[in-house]
């Protein structure tokens, strides 16, 4: 609870400053309300824009709340964020894409106010000059211009159930004076993440079944600072400085194992039991520090832009893994197993880059850059393995990976006439990386990859009057393995169920298409197709493997007629980190973003389909060299999109406001398996006072947002997983907006190390 009560004391005594302005509400003359139109949802160039300012949906609500309320957006485990028709979605603020490990800016989505939001770009396909792997999006969150000098800042306190409790606090605050600008966040709270698990695999010769709860429990603290001095009218310089805690300790594994197997002397199964009770402690530091200078260069809004950046992130991780043997009640007998791993992680980046941006008075502009990223990740891995009646297993292993990337990227673009415009570009990109291991089998120790990738970028946007639009983008684009994905370490759940990390992974490529049709800038048509090589995923191979038979003492029992330990089969479950073939990805959909009823009701309503075809077999584990029976994906499925967000006007005053928000995502095909369909109804009312806002939120009322996968082989295996995150609970938060609120925003800045972010854990 520290976290909470010190925000918490930074909340009052802001509070108190900000009782202290004076008021000249008395003195203000009552106006009749005018009701201006504008185009709140339209299409430019490249990019969708949600213009948000002039709406009170924002008011109380967090940002990571607004996103999910924003055209082609969505999120199906309120974690992670997706546009229409794309993986995933990377986060920009005023350009600059933020620097945080996906955790992280989960948290800091939800902790900040969405007040000072002015509009937010989701870019469906972003151009060269963007680095972004594979088929990612962006989201641009674009901040508010406020004009004059002065202190401004907003406070925020919720707390939310579902099954635990968990509490979060921010303060956020603007400060502008003559030529300096400073901006600060800091945010706190604690929570803990519960799930619980279904899980199947086996075949009619052996199966394996989990079923238990996992809690992890984490409190974390972060925050930004960002200081901006004007050097000339010409010139700008800045430091932005972005960190973040989070520390998880006593996270436990609780699953009761029943594991069948088929005897073939007595012809009849032999089921055993056990319990893995696994407990973790972990913590993580990201650190990042960005220098900025800008230097406009003309009127026309031609500049320089250059940025030096360093990262550190740093992972400590101690897991603790038990089986023990039980019976069919689940009640703990011998320890027969004990795994013990120590995973640190610590990820060191130096970046740069530097952008040339020439405006011509023909409404032409050409845009040059080069980037450069040096990247060390060390992973001193250790493993000790206890088994009953056998010798300790020391198996340490001490990865270290370096990877170079020079890139360089040229962008055209030409306003044609009023009515038509266009943008070409390309960037070549040169990896350099080399993973070496001191303790590992001959194959780890030296792993060297060098490879150059040509990606072009073409876009066109046609305004056939002024109620129809039309555009059309292609990219190219490639995705580089995580870190963390290349540590060739298992995260261990049970003793025969695990998933291994791949340090052999590739560069994946994509080919991306998209054509749009927007008919008065609320009705939209959106088809696009995407194309993955050699697809970076994670793929289940099951075998059997034999094991001696113990009673429930742990003794090993004896055939009474060899008088030799008896061997059972048991289903072995991989879950592989690695290439696997090949995905295409098409879907259609339309939509609308409108206001209805004199500005009573705002709906964001679109509905679509999504064709999945999966092209991938693998049957050896690349990591180890053992062989498995084949698992293959080679099945495609059409699945029907809905997403539904609704806000009511409850009043005249603009007061009180109802939501009420739906998505349904029918069953498709993944690289697991045959996804079952997912829904989630939310609701949620919100009261605005003077300056203070009261809401609450309640998400997936009818508990139908659990995940289900099922998966069967020609070989006869199969798998099944069901993944319970409870989502169903409600948040009831308090915001408050004090001083200026016109203070000047910050510059807007590109980081230099923003490409890393993403790919540390």
């Amino acid at each position: 609870m520290k976290t909470p009560l010190l925000i918490a004391a930074i909340f009052f005594s802001g509070l108190t400053f900000a009782q202290e302005k004076k008021s000249d509400t008395l003195q203000t003359k009552k106006i009749e309300e005018v009701v201006l139109t504008k185009q709140v949802f339209k299409k430019q160039s490249d990019r969708f824009v949600y213009d948000v300012a002039a709406s009170s949906v924002t008011k109380g609500n967090t940002t990571f709340d607004l996103l999910k309320q924003t055209p082609l957006l969505s999120t199906t485990d309120d974690k992670t964020l997706k546009i229409a028709g794309k993986n995933s979605a990377l986060i920009y603020i005023n350009g600059r894409k933020t620097n945080m490990d996906p955790e992280s800016l989960t948290q800091f989505l939800k902790n900040t106010p969405a007040e000072n939001i002015q509009k937010i770009e989701v870019i469906t396909v972003p151009g060269s000059e963007f680095q972004v792997e594979s088929s990612d999006g962006i989201i641009n969150i674009v901040l508010k211009k406020k004009m004059s000098d002065g202190l401004s800042g907003n406070m925020r306190m919720s707390n939310s159930q579902n099954k635990y409790n968990g509490s979060s606090a921010s303060f956020s605050t603007n400060y502008r004076k003559d030529k300096l600008g400073i901006s600060a966040n800091l945010y706190g709270g604690e929570n803990i993440d519960a799930q619980h698990y279904v899980l199947r695999n086996g075949n009619d010769s052996s199966s394996n079944e989990s079923t238990g709860n996992i809690d992890d429990p984490n409190q974390y603290i972060g925050g930004y600072l960002n200081l901006d001095y004007q050097l000339t009218e010409k010139s700008n310089l800045a430091l932005s400085w972005n960190s973040n805690a989070n520390k998880s300790y006593n996270s436990t594994v609780n699953l009761f194992n029943t594991i069948r197997s088929f005897d073939k002397k007595t012809q009849s199964y032999i089921t055993n039991y056990t319990n893995s009770r696994n407990n973790e402690d972990a913590r993580s530091y990201n650190n990042s520090v960005n220098l900025n200078y800008e230097l406009k260069t003309d009127s026309l809004g031609s500049k320089l832009n250059a940025n030096a950046a360093y990262l550190n992130y740093r992972r400590f991780q101690f897991t603790n893994n038990k089986t023990y043997l039980s019976d069919a009640n689940g009640t703990d007998g011998l320890l027969s197993q004990t795994i013990d791993q120590n995973l640190p992680q610590i990820i060191n980046n130096f970046s740069g880059t530097v952008d040339y941006i020439q405006k011509f008075k023909n409404d032409f502009t050409v845009a040059i850059g080069g980037n450069f990223n040096k990247t060390k990740t060390d992973n001193d891995t250790q493993n000790i393995t206890d088994v009953s009646g056998k010798d300790i297993e020391f198996a340490p292993n001490h990865f270290i990976y370096d990877e170079n990337i020079y890139g360089a990227y040229l962008t055209l673009e030409k306003k044609f006439s009023d009515k038509f415009s266009g943008k070409v570009g390309t960037r070549y990109e040169i990896t350099n990386s080399l993973g070496t291991s001191d303790n590992a089998a001959p194959e780890y120790r030296k792993i060297e990859r060098d490879y150059h990738n040509v990606l072009p970028y073409l876009s066109f946007n046609y305004a056939i009057n002024a109620k129809n639009n039309v555009s059309y983008a292609f990219s190219s684009r490639m995705r580089r393995p995580s870190f963390w994905e290349l540590n060739p370490v298992r995260n261990i759940l049970t003793e025969d169920n695990y998933t291994q990390n791949n340090p052999f992974v590739k560069a994946s490529s994509t080919y991306s298409h998209e054509l749009t049709y927007m008919f008065k800038n609320s009705y939209f048509l959106i088809l696009s197709h995407s194309l993955f090589k050699d697809k970076i995923t994670q793929v289940p191979l099951q075998r059997d493997i034999l094991k001696e038979r113990r009673d429930e003492l742990g003794n090993v029992v004896l055939d009474p007629d060899t008088n030799l330990p008896i061997k059972d089969s048991y289903k072995q479950l991989r879950y592989i980190r690695t290439n696997f073939g090949d995905k295409q990805e098409m879907s259609a959909m339309v939509g609308i973003q409108k206001t209805f009823f004199n500005q009573y009701l705002t709906m964001n309503f679109n509905v679509g389909l999504q064709r999945n075809v999966n092209d991938g077999s693998l049957s050896v584990d690349p990591t180890s060299g053992d062989v498995f029976p084949t698992y293959e994906n080679k099945v495609s499925s059409t699945s029907i999109l809905i997403q539904t967000n609704n806000t009511i006007r409850l009043d005249k005053k603009k007061t009180w406001f109802l939501g009420i928000n739906y998505f349904y995502v029918d069953k498709q095909q993944i690289e697991l398996g045959m996804l079952k369909d997912l829904m989630s109804l939310d609701i949620s009312i919100k009261k605005n006072w003077n300056d203070w806002t009261f809401a609450l939120n309640l998400e997936d009322v009818l508990r139908t947002n659990i995940v289900e996968i099922e998966d069967s082989q020609a070989n006869g295996n199969y798998n099944y997983v069901k993944n319970d995150q409870y989502n169903r609970g409600g948040t009831f938060s308090i915001t408050y907006n004090f001083g200026n609120q016109k203070v000047k925003k910050m510059r807007d800045i590109n980081g230099a190390s923003d490409a890393i972010k993403s790919r540390t854990r």
